[in-house]
């Protein structure tokens, strides 16, 4: 079995990373009920003898002593790590796995990326390899955090950077949360596109995810159970319309449910990595198998159900209607229509009792409307996990390769564009050490490079669709 470990950036990276573990806790204890520390549980999770402070001796298959999950918390203000320890999850974690600051990066990219990247630098390779050393067979590293603010799009993707440094042969799956149109961060086009220059360069595989997207969800699931539908009710305390679990159930939050669903998606992704199935799909498979040219690595995300551990009282979807879910508008988690862009390849994992007959059959029906690019007509990979999501009989999620990402990518150039052509806030960004306005040029063509890969991809588009001559088998 082989580990992967989270580090989580910023505000953001630390909401949906304290999910992540909350809702993980939740599947583990759902399948392993004799509490036994065993390979699914290594994957994310140490069994530490708290009486040594270390990973025992022999401790491997044996009881659960104490749970530590494979993950470094850093933020540069306090407050959610803080409210993080205090909460349910506080035995989760140790003082050895944080890195916070007071002051925090002001919604300013220089200040993550340069002033705390410099001034943390040691500190967070020390607790990286740490945290490698208790891996016996490192596979992955996933970076969680936001694109508009600070600290999660600087820091976050200085720490991208120091990975490939450290860590040149692991994978780094990173997961993205850009902002919408309607932010609250001015700065937020700034920060994002500057940050797209690091994601472009550093990461294997990134997994963009829109504000916007998930809060359209988050109301469907509302209006859906306002209105009755198919009987539908939310049970008491759900994980997704609340906050129970984290650390303040009184007070909701804005942002718990659309957190419950990115957190959601990582379950998904990982499932592979931390429960036995049919068609296992390794993590770097996805990142092999997805990601034809270095540069494009953003991989459009859907996911059905969009609720999770029984939170809903909505019978199961059937089978197929959840396929054609997982390529309708509503399923995506940002706002694109893949079904009318180009696929340049295209995973699905599943989980539950699925067979791949049934895969197969789905991938057929499907495949007419889809359009693949001309060199990569058979481009699916597919995984089948075993292990359902708590709650349901199957789930899936669907990654796909597709062209269709960029208009998120044309709007936040857009968006810098209209702030950069009269530099307004550029002296918040100039004083900083280390940053000088090459890099905001630099971090514009960079994008802008990325958009026009895309534009020749597109341009491809209706072309004949030939399929390659097979040898004739005689009877």
């Amino acid at each position: 079995m082989t580990q992967s470990v989270v580090v989580q950036v910023g505000q953001c990276g630390n909401q949906v990373g304290c999910r992540f573990w909350d809702l993980a806790l939740r599947e583990h204890a759902a399948v392993n009920k004799k509490g036994i520390y065993d390979e699914a549980l290594s994957s994310f999770f140490r069994n530490v003898d708290t009486r040594s402070g270390a990973d025992g001796p022999g401790i491997y298959k044996g009881k659960i002593c104490s749970l530590k999950a494979r993950a470094l918390l850093i933020d540069m203000e306090e407050g959610v790590v803080n409210e993080i320890l205090q909460g349910p999850l506080r035995d989760v974690f140790d003082s050895k796995q944080l890195i916070t600051d007071v002051s925090g990066s002001g919604n300013n990219w220089a200040v993550g990326h340069k002033l705390y990247g410099c001034q943390y630098r040691e500190n967070i390779v020390e607790k990286l390899r740490k945290t490698a050393e208790h891996c016996d067979c490192l596979q992955c590293f996933f970076i969680i955090h936001s694109m508009g603010g600070g600290t999660g799009s600087g820091l976050g993707t200085f720490v991208l950077s120091l990975l490939e440094d450290e860590f040149p042969e692991v994978y780094r799956f990173v997961t993205s949360v850009y902002p919408s149109g309607e932010d609250d961060v001015i700065t937020s086009p700034y920060n994002s596109v500057l940050a797209m220059k690091e994601l472009n360069e550093h990461a294997d595989c990134v997994l963009p995810i829109e504000n916007e997207s998930l809060f359209d969800i988050v109301n469907k699931i509302h209006q859906m159970v306002s209105s009755g539908k198919l009987g539908s009710t939310v049970k008491q305390n759900s994980v997704v319309t609340s906050s129970a679990g984290s650390a303040k159930p009184a007070q909701e939050k804005p942002f718990d449910a659309m957190n419950n669903i990115v957190a959601n998606l990582l379950l998904n992704l990982t499932s592979s990595a931390r429960f036995e199935g049919s068609l296992n799909m390794d993590l770097n498979e996805i990142s092999m198998n997805l990601v034809p040219f270095p540069r494009l690595h953003y991989l459009v995300s859907s996911l059905t159900p969009l609720y999770t551990l029984a939170d809903v009282n909505v019978p199961s979807r059937r089978l197929d209607q959840m396929f054609s879910d997982a390529f309708s508008r509503d399923h995506q988690l940002i706002q694109a229509d893949p079904k009318h862009s180009l696929y340049l390849a295209c995973a699905l994992l599943v989980r539950g009792n699925v067979q791949l007959s049934d895969l197969r059959r789905n991938i057929e029906r499907l495949k007419p409307s889809l359009h693949f690019v001309s060199w990569n007509q058979e481009g699916w990979k597919t995984g089948l996990c075993s292990v359902p999501p708590v709650g349901h009989s199957h789930s899936l999620l669907a990654l796909a390769n597709n062209t269709c990402i960029k208009p998120t990518f044309t709007e936040l150039k857009d968006r810098f564009m209209k702030l950069y052509k009269k530099k307004a806030h550029l002296h918040h960004y100039l004083h900083i050490d280390g940053m000088e306005q090459s890099c905001f040029s630099e971090a514009l063509s960079s994008l802008s490079d990325l958009i026009e890969e895309y534009n020749e991809l597109d341009a491809t588009k209706g072309g004949p669709r030939t399929d390659p001559p097979r040898l004739k088998i005689a009877l």
